[in-house]
């Protein structure tokens, strides 16, 4: 019986389809809640910090302006990616200042686990933002990757320590009160490359309340197509 020849897509198809599912889970990252127990030195991570509201045990709290902070929603959307997504739930009455020392700890823990520092990517949105750039300032590593969203006013010109090191994404939305970045970024010596992304939904602070495709798609892209 003469056996016919298969075309590229039929070829590609019977490749995918001969993956074992592992082989095609093992393509995205994992979640964590807690610092990992073990350290994949082979494998990128990225520190999500939440809002101000979510600081407490409810991970899904309603603002009366801007409406529901889904978390689980938006480690579900981040855990989508190409890398390990560690997002902590912080306790009420969080110290910034102490919480962004933790973050600095996890990073340089990592870094002796054998990640690279380019692997890591420290990102936050409002209050976790700051504890973000603090953290990010603490460090001052020029090979790590800093996301800051919705952080940005006229508090930083009493803050001139606050300096940013290695490569920087800034994402803001036009409706919101707190707007670029650039004034940080100015002051930050220690940036080896920044990005600014302005958003306009309408949705004020609470466009980053959900993972909506606005400031998702651009962040993720970001952080992997670095």
């Amino acid at each position: 019986m003469p056996v016919r020849k298969l075309g590229l897509v039929s070829l590609l198809m019977l490749f995918v389809f001969a993956l074992a599912p592992s082989q095609i889970a093992a393509r995205a990252g994992e979640l964590y809640t807690a610092f990992p127990e073990t350290i994949d030195a082979d494998a990128t991570y990225v520190f999500y910090s939440h809002g101000f509201i979510v600081e407490g045990t409810n991970p899904t709290p309603v603002h009366p302006r801007f409406g529901t902070y889904d978390f689980p929603a938006i480690k579900a959307a981040l855990a989508g990616g190409d890398f390990n997504l560690i997002a902590y739930h912080r306790p009420e009455g969080t110290n910034a200042g102490k919480f962004a020392g933790k973050l600095a700890g996890d990073v340089k823990r990592l870094i002796a686990g054998g990640v690279p520092a380019e692997n890591i990517t420290l990102m936050g949105f409002s209050r976790g933002s700051m504890i973000t750039a603090m953290a990010s300032s603490n460090l001052a590593m020029s090979k790590l990757n800093t996301v800051i969203m919705a952080i940005c006013g006229d508090w930083i010109a009493s803050r001139p320590n606050l300096k940013l090191a290695g490569r920087v994404l800034s994402v803001y939305e036009t409706s919101d009160r707190f707007g670029t970045c650039k004034a940080l970024a100015e002051q930050s010596g220690g940036i080896t490359g920044f990005t600014e992304i302005a958003i306009s939904t309408g949705k004020e602070h609470g466009a980053f309340f959900t993972p909506r495709a606005e400031w998702l798609e651009p962040v993720m892209k970001w952080i992997e197509g670095k």
